[in-house]
């Protein structure tokens, strides 16, 4: 397995993005058990909520055996009720992405419950950078990646793309949604009070 430059593993993910400050008053449990049954989800998924508390950019995700590991990841490319029902309660952006370091990355991006656009890039359609002395050029190649669909959605929140794509693996909470959890609603308060401070 490869790995980044910051030495972690090269795995894939998926999820949505959208701003802390988005979520404020947001009955959000409701909104994310509403898109659970638009989107067909198992009713034992659960809410997973990571927070880079820095910049105010909130990764959320329906976790699951559904949208576990490459094949999983792929679930995000055509479920995103909860990036539609986000975009159009807070009246803002929220980007839905996928990133399967074998084959392709992707973000599609919601306003007022609707697609506004979106791009995917297959990586085995991309020309890389030429070697310099039989060596790889590894500064080139990571330019190249700021202009890819994942890149441009890190510029866009401000953060670097590797950083972006370790979102999934920062400190979070994972929230029940099938309702018999009448506390989940509190790890949340508190996770973005935190943020807030």
């Amino acid at each position: 397995m490869r790995a980044h430059l910051g030495g972690h593993p090269l795995e894939a993910h998926g999820g949505y993005l959208i701003r802390t400050e988005s979520l404020g008053g947001l009955k959000l449990l409701e909104l994310a058990r509403r898109a659970l049954v638009e989107d067909g989800a198992p009713a034992d998924t659960q809410l997973s909520v990571c927070v880079y508390r820095r910049r105010k950019v909130v990764r959320l995700a329906l976790d699951g055996p559904h949208t576990a590991g490459r094949r999983g990841s792929h679930w995000y490319s055509e479920h995103q009720a909860l990036a539609r029902l986000l975009s159009k309660e807070t009246g803002l952006t929220v980007h839905s992405y996928v990133y399967d370091p074998q084959e392709y990355e992707e973000v599609m991006a919601f306003g007022g419950g609707q697609n506004v656009g979106g791009e995917r890039l297959l990586y085995d359609e991309v020309e890389l950078p030429e070697c310099l002395d039989g060596e790889f050029d590894d500064e080139a190649f990571a330019r190249m990646q700021e202009r890819w669909p994942l890149g441009h959605l890190a510029w866009v929140y401000g953060v670097e793309r590797d950083l972006l794509l370790q979102l999934h693996r920062m400190q979070g909470a994972r929230l029940g949604l099938n309702g018999s959890e009448p506390e989940s609603e509190r790890p949340l308060e508190h996770l973005l009070r935190v943020v807030a401070a």
